[in-house]
């Protein structure tokens, strides 16, 4: 290539290839002080995916227009994000005043550090400002010194419980912030990160849980962790604000360092403290899964991109199937918005994982819409664009072509609950925690286990806690402590339990429009005594999850039983979701008030126990009656037949 590119049509001024310039183009993704770098780009002029790459033409630039007015509508993050000195400004600022909170702008970039501003909705005469932060654990790999560490800034700052969230991660309730850095920096001195656990960025990347010493678990860990160091902030804007900019990073892999820096193919931001990010990140949240085939612990399908391992007939892992697109938000009465699957886009060796994975963020980077939040995320740009176009535009990114997806058996969810051999004479241990909230005597117990026996922990995608690297003598004398504290073996936990999931809701979160995890223990005893009224065995489950709003944290739009908040004690029901997490649910009945629950659900309960097939599930079974058929069977539901 020659050392000039043209750009579209306009009048220019030819600069030469290792020159800083700005294009006319004022879309919110051009750093202050650089470009974006197109597909053969080298050195600070890339020509974007759609340009031509003929060697033969001379550089040139559109000068920035005179008239704002001409420029792509932002949202008002964007120009918070632009404005912030790579996500210090104001909140730098707002850190050190007296006042209880800190100011919208600065609400938006804490984010960005792993923290949302809350208060106590239900409290009146004003509002108790406190936030809650968010932990970033890769694969849900929890160091003992960490586990300890949380525990007790749970107790000194915090309300008194952790939380296991639904992205193998812990929340951190109520912290002051005039604590907010004592907490943050106590986090980051323990093997602890918070950064980037929310905001508009690569969020917590998931993995199986189980601490297997399998060939396949544990390169899907590694690949968690490399995608995880690939797209984490590189500005220190983490470090300058919580540890006055000591480091505390760990060298990363080379192959890390190497596929970030690589911009043979335009995706860098050259010479910025953000390579991959510049000065506006993404333009909403992006969320990754790693997994091996059979095993949908990771609900894989719900993800910006899903990455599968696929090994050869000797266990050696080769390469990966990637699917991207998948994402649970929406809002109410806005059927422009919705619940997404991901789907395939390719295979790739496994050497070029870290390359295709930065092609795709870029391409989401580019295209993803900046004007308005609601349709921000990676799936209405693949739904817009269809995954045709999109795999065109990524492969220029990537520079190769993806091969054919690899077949790949049925999926299963896997809970971990329970006791497993590891693989190398140890054990782990899976604990089922209602909608993941340690608190009580059951914290307590958790400590002492794992203080006693230096346990490393890690958070499962389903709100639960795995114990690892026990011995077998531990064994029971661990059993019998847990159960003391109410943290019991599976065959002791109803299977309805097992697979639920709840947000936490009310009263801190600011989105909840009615109860989910406070609301949650009462519904699962009424579907209990609905399945025992109609002749359903103990056995007998149904995936249920509940959300205070549509945003869908405990993604409820892939249970087989969804309610999702609409309304004061009221619920929008979505059916249709499958046990093994890989079809997506689709709208019942809104509006159906949390005591009339029994109305909706005894009839189809009844009626499923009746007329399924060979075991067929309840989301199976809603799918194949069909909602306006299962509406007749609940007005002329007239009672259990003796």
């Amino acid at each position: 290539m020659s050392s000039t590119f043209r750009a579209p049509a306009g009048p220019a001024t030819v600069f030469s290839a290792d020159q800083k310039i700005r294009l006319g183009r004022l879309d919110a993704l051009r750093s202050s002080h650089s470009v974006f770098l197109g597909r053969y780009g080298r050195g600070g002029v890339p020509v974007p995916p759609s340009a031509s790459s003929s060697s033969s033409s001379p550089i040139q630039a559109v000068s920035t227009p005179a008239k704002p007015e001409t420029a792509t509508k932002r949202s008002k993050v964007e120009i918070i994000k632009e404005k912030s000195n790579f996500i210090r400004y104001p909140l730098n600022e707002e850190l050190l005043t007296e006042a209880p909170n800190v100011n919208e702008s600065a609400v938006q970039l804490i984010k960005f550090h792993g923290s949302y501003q809350q208060y106590n909705r239900e409290e009146r005469g004003g509002r108790s400002y406190s936030f809650m932060l968010r932990t970033k654990n890769p694969s849900g790999k929890v160091p003992n010194q960490l586990y300890l560490t949380m525990d007790d800034l749970a107790d000194e700052f915090g309300i008194g419980t952790l939380r296991l969230t639904t992205r193998q991660t812990f929340q951190l309730h109520g912290v002051l912030k005039q604590n907010l850095k004592t907490v943050m920096s106590s986090i980051i001195r323990n093997m602890g990160s918070t950064l980037g656990a929310c905001g508009d960025l690569n969020r917590n990347v998931l993995a199986p849980a189980a601490p297997y010493v399998k060939k396949d678990y544990l390169f899907a860990q590694e690949t968690a962790d490399n995608i995880a160091a690939l797209l984490s902030p590189q500005s220190g804007f983490y470090y300058d604000m919580w540890v006055d900019g000591e480091q505390f990073m760990t060298a990363e892999p080379p192959e890390v360092v190497k596929a970030r820096n690589d911009n043979s193919h335009g995706t860098n931001f050259v010479d910025s403290p953000e390579p991959i990010y510049g000065t506006q990140f993404l333009p909403r949240k992006f969320k990754v899964a790693v997994t091996v085939p059979t095993d949908n612990s990771v609900d894989l399908l719900t993800n910006d991109i899903g990455v599968v391992v696929v090994s050869d007939e000797n266990g050696e892992p080769q390469g990966f199937n990637i699917y991207v697109g998948g994402g649970m938000g929406r809002t109410h009465r806005m059927e422009s918005t919705f619940a997404r699957l991901a789907e395939p886009i390719g295979y790739v060796p496994k050497e070029d994982i870290l390359y295709a994975v930065k092609a795709i963020v870029v391409t989401q980077r580019e295209h993803g819409r900046r004007d308005d939040r609601k349709y921000s995320r990676m799936k209405y740009l693949i739904s817009s664009w269809g995954i045709e176009k999109f795999r065109d535009v990524v492969e220029q990114y990537y520079g190769k072509k993806f091969e054919p997806s690899r077949e790949l058996p049925e999926w299963e969810f896997k809970s971990y609950l329970g006791w497993h051999e590891q693989g190398d004479g140890a054990w782990f241990c899976g604990l089922h925690v209602d909608s993941g909230r340690v608190g009580g005597i059951m914290k307590k117990t958790l400590r002492e286990v794992i203080e006693k026996y230096k346990i490393d922990v890690r958070i499962t995608p389903n709100q639960n806690i795995v114990l690892c690297d026990i011995k077998t003598e531990w064994k029971r004398p661990i059993t019998t402590v847990l159960a003391q504290a109410g943290l019991l073996q599976p065959e002791f936990v109803d299977p309805l339990n097992q697979t639920a999931m709840a947000c936490p809701a009310f009263p801190l979160c600011p989105l909840a429009i009615t109860e989910a995890e406070r609301g949650i223990p009462s519904i699962l005893k009424r579907v209990r005594a609905m399945f025992e009224k109609v002749g359903l065995d103990y056995d007998e489950s149904v995936v249920i999850r509940v959300t205070g709003c549509p945003n869908g944290c405990a993604r409820p739009y892939m249970a087989e039983l969804g309610l999702v908040g609409d309304g004061p004690n009221s619920y929008q029901v979505w059916l249709g979701g499958t046990p093994n997490l890989t079809q997506i649910a689709r709208s019942f009945m809104d509006k159906v008030k949390v005591h009339d629950l029994e109305k909706v659900f005894e009839p189809l309960f009844y009626h499923w126990k009746l007329e399924r097939q060979n075991k067929e599930s309840f989301g199976e079974y809603s799918t194949r009656m069909g909602f306006e058929k299962l509406k007749e069977l609940i007005d002329s539901y007239k009672g259990v037949s003796q």
